[in-house]
């Protein structure tokens, strides 16, 4: 299936995204793209997603006053007073995502509404992850910002961000656009070549002249000009063999990768609820996010075809999750959709379920430096780019891996010398405007554009 990460996938009519897809950009030569590809075949999707917390719903992005509200006088106590003493009291380094957090709101609040979805969506402990990611992935949120403006101490600033209410998405799901893009590019004359799997890259005087592929347990060699890829650092860096030191090799198997799996299930019940997605954070489930595809298109679903959710959950490739069979993955998602109070296990008529390796780079404590070697070591190949989330190992929105093509491909015709390394690097949030105050992106995988 075309597309990646951002296909769709397709189950007896149902369509679905695996995690969700919204196409909202800042980037006007992004936006133009895909007004070309697929014109009117965007609609308009009102933006709904909240919190699961503790059986109660919070805003998303978390909203201090909201969030302190909802949780009661005594947790509000807790809260407020774990803020204060880590304002008295401030962790002296901030080089991991806990360190980060907990110096911004307290231990209460980052026990509640980061630690438990952090390491759900990771698999590592939160003292074992990047302050990075949490400096690109959460902004905007202040305690003393909520508890000033709540109590008239503050006025309200119109300048501060919140979010869109609105968004584009295909009629058909994002890889709509994909099948679209590959149509053009076969009709310009270029060719798209499924099921070949990159081995080798080729080097001659100190660039690349050829990709060797398997396909069909066969060897394809491609001849090239330039090579772009946007395989992950650590696959890359293999197909380069002797052309990439020992040390080079060591840093690019170091990179880490976090799997990713749906369980699509089908319901014979509609208006499940409201929002496009909801985060998990509620303990003692494995289900990180849940998607209700229904209230993306009401094309994902066939005609009387009820409601379809995605229960996606976060894996390593080889563990006790990603090794189950398809039918306790159902059963584990069933069970869980019930013990959120969202349905009843007698209400799920059918379920698939489907699997993705490497859909997010990790920022664990060391990835930057491995990266760095690893990046120096391709500066060198003039001719071999890499672009989007995996070739980068950065955690790109859809938008940003897409601006990466395009400045690449400027800087391949020599119109430019583009930088796509800075491309969001700002860490302003994606789906922000300006407007009311105290929001926060709590490290989600955001709209592959997101979600992502």
């Amino acid at each position: 299936v075309i597309g990646g990460i951002s296909q769709t996938a397709c189950y007896k009519g149902y369509r679905f995204d695996i995690g969700g897809h919204r196409f909202f950009t800042k980037i006007t030569p992004v936006q133009a793209l895909w007004d070309e590809l697929l014109g009117n075949e965007f609609i308009d999707v009102p933006r709904l997603s909240r919190i699961h917390y503790d059986g109660r719903f919070f805003d998303y992005p978390l909203q201090a006053w909201n969030a302190l509200s909802g949780l009661g006088l005594i947790n509000t106590a807790r809260i407020l007073l774990s803020y204060f003493e880590a304002k008295l009291r401030p962790s002296p380094v901030e080089e991991t995502f806990e360190q980060w957090v907990v110096n911004r709101f307290g231990r209460r609040l980052y026990e509640i509404f980061f630690k438990t979805y952090t390491e759900k969506v990771w698999g590592l402990p939160c003292h074992e992850i990047s302050a990075e990611w949490a400096a690109q992935r959460i902004q905007g949120l202040s305690l003393t910002r909520a508890i000033l403006t709540a109590t008239s101490l503050q006025r309200r600033n119109d300048d501060i961000k919140s979010l869109i209410h609105t968004f584009k998405y295909p009629r058909l799901g994002p890889g709509q656009m994909w099948e679209a893009a590959r149509d053009r590019v076969v009709a310009l004359g270029g060719e798209v070549r499924m099921q070949h799997r990159m081995v080798t890259i080729e080097m001659t005087d100190g660039s690349a002249s050829a990709v060797i592929c398997e396909a069909d347990g066969h060897e394809v060699r491609i001849e090239a000009d330039h090579v772009i890829s946007t395989t992950d650092v650590r696959a890359l860096v293999r197909s380069l063999r002797a052309h990439a030191s020992p040390a080079v090799q060591s840093a690019g198997d170091a990179l880490r990768y976090r799997d990713f799996l749906v369980v699509a299930l089908m319901l014979d019940r509609v208006d499940l609820f409201p929002d496009n997605w909801i985060y998990v954070h509620t303990p003692g489930v494995k289900v990180g996010r849940i998607q209700n595809f229904n209230n993306w298109s009401n094309d994902m679903v066939p005609p009387g075809g009820g409601t379809c959710v995605g229960m996606e959950y976060f894996c390593f490739e080889g563990d006790g999750l990603w090794e189950s069979s398809d039918a306790a993955l159902q059963q584990l998602a069933t069970t869980e959709l019930e013990t959120l109070g969202l349905a009843d296990a007698a209400d799920i008529t059918d379920g698939t379920v489907v699997r993705m390796r490497k859909a997010y780079p990790i920022y664990d404590a060391h990835y930057r430096g491995h990266l760095d070697q690893v990046r120096a070591c391709i500066d060198r190949i003039p001719n071999l780019h890499t672009i989007g989330r995996n070739g980068m190992h950065k955690y790109n929105n859809q938008d940003h891996s897409m601006y990466t093509a395009m400045l690449t491909v400027d800087n391949m015709l020599g119109l430019a010398t583009h930088d796509i390394w800075a491309v969001n690097t700002d860490f302003e949030y994606h789906e922000e405007q300006r407007t009311p105050p105290s929001s926060v992106a709590v490290g989600h995988g955001s709209s592959r554009a997101t979600g992502r």
